[in-house]
This record gives structure tokens, sequence and C-alpha cells, in this order.
């Protein structure tokens, strides 16, 4: 296996609050049915995961926020689930697997994203 990309984000939790309650769309716009019940610091590292996503994948124009959602193996590790916009550009560039780390402290939440081919 070799890297392909890696991405990172960092959200201050202070601002992603400002966000969702300027729009009431956004946590339905940007997060997944089986995302949008959790709390706001595991939203925002959600959010971050999903930013650190696209630019492992380059940034490209056109992913659906909801063709990717970071849900929790049994063991309570994050991993990402893609599908649809997402999936075609991790296929395109030939990613395998996909690793993702997120944290959430001091009023930030953060995440990287390694893709592997």
């Amino acid at each position: 296996m070799a890297v392909v990309g890696v991405g990172i984000d960092v959200v201050e939790l202070e601002r992603f609050d400002r966000a969702v309650a300027k729009s009431s769309t956004f946590v339905e716009r940007v997060f997944t049915e089986g995302e949008r019940g959790l709390g706001r610091h595991s939203l925002a590292a959600r959010w971050a995961a999903k930013e650190a996503l696209a630019k492992a994948l380059g940034a490209p124009a056109g992913l659906v926020w909801h063709d990717a959602e970071v849900v929790k193996d049994p063991s309570g590790q994050p991993r990402l689930v893609i599908r649809g916009t997402v999936a075609q550009r991790a296929a395109e560039m030939g990613i395998a697997s996909l690793h993702v780390s997120l944290s959430h402290d001091a009023g930030v939440a953060s995440a990287v994203v390694i893709a592997e081919s």
C-alpha cells in the first residue's frame, strides 16, 4: 500500500456553533441522519473529517457531504463510510483504504485522513 492523499482540518468550536446557529439547514445539509444526533464536539470533529477527506481526495468540485459518513467500529474507533460522489473520486484515485483520526480539546475539533492505494 502507498499513501495517495493526506488531509487535515481544524474547526474552532465557537465558530462551528455560530455556523450551526446561523443556518437552519447546515446540519441537515452536511451530516447524515446517523450523525445528526451527536453532540457539538462530535459533530465538529466529523465536519473536520469531511473537510480533511475532501483535501485527501484533492478537493475536487462536486463532492456531496452526505456521501461521506463517520461511524464508529464496535471498538469505538472512527471509520469513514463513503458512497456516491466520494466513492467515485476514491476509485478514480485508486484508493483502497481510508484512515481517520478525530480529536477535540481546548476549543477546537480536528481530523486527519490518510488515503492509501
